[in-house]
């Protein structure tokens, strides 16, 4: 599908869509208690699907109506038969939910798609094999796990994903004995790990960190507290903060937390050190461009907010440059590549490093045709570069925004400003 997208101002309000790094927490916690949860989601994506679909196969009876998700919890599914798992290109999916399998005991096949089997397992696999697990197919399209975990001490790099910790936080409490986390190295999206954490303690099931160790009792029971709901998605939301940054408009979000554990709040005060006003009533934030300079951002923490954070470097003076991205590679697709050809295909002075990003911005872009790269936040990027055109944008493989927002074009439409 492609899209094009007209240089017009963005501006007025948008409503935050459910984080869908939430939902997955949520979805899986509700699947592993003991009673019915409804899970309140008023929007869904690929991803959030897959997750929901995958424990289907596994561990529960899940239905969605639009506007939440009812979970009732299946147990017994896990030990009837093989269990097949189609995660489609959903690594949260595929990284928590290996080890929940494992915990249960299950045979299980994940089938994966897209580029999610060249994306690095191998640290968690050794780790989930050491304690009594089976894996075949590694690095193919599909890995089956066979299989009783046991507890003990699992040691994980900090440096790779942190999706092989939430994993394992998920699994362990399941098994008979008390487990520890060590994690070597830097912890890098460290938030993300802190998002896990509080959704297990909504669902009654504590672990304890203690700076590069968390213990997690075993033999813990999830609980349900009935109906929980998803928060507003800082992830998706950043390229809105961006777009105001880009069109010089303000933009107002509604549905964002401000104490939300999710890392991707730093978009705020990334747009505000590039000279963008950030102001705060009720639920609601609002975001009015100023005079934007060029900075220097470290993104180890959220990788994730770079394709928002390029398109908003267009707008600003002087340099920009995103530093220790080296994770970006083992994305959707190669982001510090598909972010400088798709920024250049528009026109950008753009360079691409080992790990970084150097824009000089504060000039009009082109225009012109682009491809998604099949990435959903390259996608999105390409769109709210559009403002900065002197002529359309047009996106190829425009439908990759189903992943997380498959509503984006829709919204976007009702923040564009004909004049």
């Amino acid at each position: 599908m492609n899209i094009t997208v007209e240089p017009r101002p963005i501006g007025g309000r948008i409503t935050a869509i459910p984080s869908k790094s939430h939902i997955h927490r949520l979805l899986i916690s509700a699947a592993l208690s003991g009673e019915e949860t409804r899970v309140i989601c008023p929007a869904s994506s690929e991803d959030i699907g897959a997750t929901a679909r995958c424990l289907n196969a596994l561990c529960a009876d899940i239905s969605y109506d639009g506007e939440a998700f009812t979970v009732r919890p299946n147990r017994a599914k896990a030990l009837s038969g093989r269990r097949v798992l189609d995660c489609g290109e959903s690594g949260s999916t595929y990284r928590f939910l290996f080890p929940v399998a494992c915990a249960l005991g299950a045979d299980a096949s994940f089938l994966l798609k897209g580029r999610l089997p060249e994306r690095p397992m191998d640290p968690l696999f050794h780790e989930l094999e050491a304690h009594g697990v089976t894996i075949t197919g590694k690095g193919g399209v599909e890995v089956r796990s066979s299989g009783q975990l046991q507890s003990g001490v699992f040691t994980i790099p900090g440096d790779i994903s942190s999706q092989f910790i939430s994993g394992l936080l998920f699994a362990l409490p399941l098994l008979k004995g008390d487990s520890e986390i060590r994690i070597t190295g830097k912890i890098e999206s460290k938030k993300y790990i802190d998002i896990t954490l509080e959704a297990l303690k909504q669902f009654g099931v504590r672990a304890d960190m203690e700076e590069s160790r968390i213990l997690v009792p075993g033999n813990r029971d999830y609980r349900t507290p009935g109906t929980v709901r998803g928060e507003g998605d800082w992830s998706n939301a950043a390229f809105w903060c961006c777009a105001a940054l880009v069109s010089g408009r303000p933009v107002s979000i509604n549905g964002l937390s401000p104490g939300s554990p999710q890392g991707d709040r730093e978009i705020l005060n990334i747009c505000r050190e590039m000279g963008a006003g950030v102001q705060w009533e009720d639920s609601i934030v609002t975001l009015t461009p100023g005079a934007l300079q060029g900075i220097d951002i470290d993104v180890s923490d959220v990788p994730d907010l770079v394709p928002a954070i390029a398109a908003a470097a267009c707008a600003a003076k002087g340099t920009t440059r995103i530093l220790n991205a080296g994770r970006l590679r083992i994305k959707e697709s190669d982001r510090l590549q598909s972010v400088t050809q798709v920024l250049k295909g528009l026109g950008a002075d753009i360079e691409e490093g080992e790990d970084s990003l150097t824009i000089r911005g504060g000039k009009t872009l082109t225009g012109g045709t682009v491809d998604s790269w099949g990435d959903h936040r390259i996608a999105m990027m390409a769109a709210i570069a559009a403002p900065l055109c002197s002529n359309p944008v047009t996106i190829r493989n425009a439908e990759a925004v189903k992943k997380s927002y498959p509503g984006f074009f829709e919204d976007l439409r009702k923040l564009e400003i004909g004049d």
